[in-house]
């Protein structure tokens, strides 16, 4: 399945932004949909997962009640909402797709990254 992140920018502390994910290439409700992010200077790490329905959501600790993932399915997209954005929220931001369930670490498929910088 092929990816494309897409939304990302410059915000203010507090502000928010809106990521998408374009999939295609294959059945896109065969997988479940994440978001990972990567800063400068560290490793890559897991932002939120979405089951293949919509259903079910994880979050890492660091964006739980801030950050809301959601699918379309329809139109074989993901999304994340980022709002209450902080300065430590910036880096660059990757979809990807895997099979199982939300708490997978096992991601097939990535897409290239949108930047998200986040000013004080």
């Amino acid at each position: 399945v092929q990816l494309q992140a897409s939304g990302g920018g410059l915000v203010q502390a507090g502000g928010s932004l809106r990521l998408s994910c374009a999939a295609s290439g294959r059945r896109f409700t065969d997988y479940i949909m994440g978001w990972f992010r990567q800063a400068p200077e560290k490793e890559r790490e897991f932002v939120a997962a979405i089951d293949w329905n919509g259903d079910r959501g994880h979050y890492a600790d660091s964006v739980k009640g801030r950050f809301t993932i959601s699918r379309d399915n329809a139109k074989n997209t993901a999304s994340l909402q980022m709002d209450s954005l902080r300065p430590e929220d910036t880096a660059v931001y990757y979809c990807a797709a895997a099979m199982g369930t939300v708490y997978t670490s096992r991601y097939d498929y990535w897409g290239q990254g949108t930047q998200v910088t986040v000013s004080s």
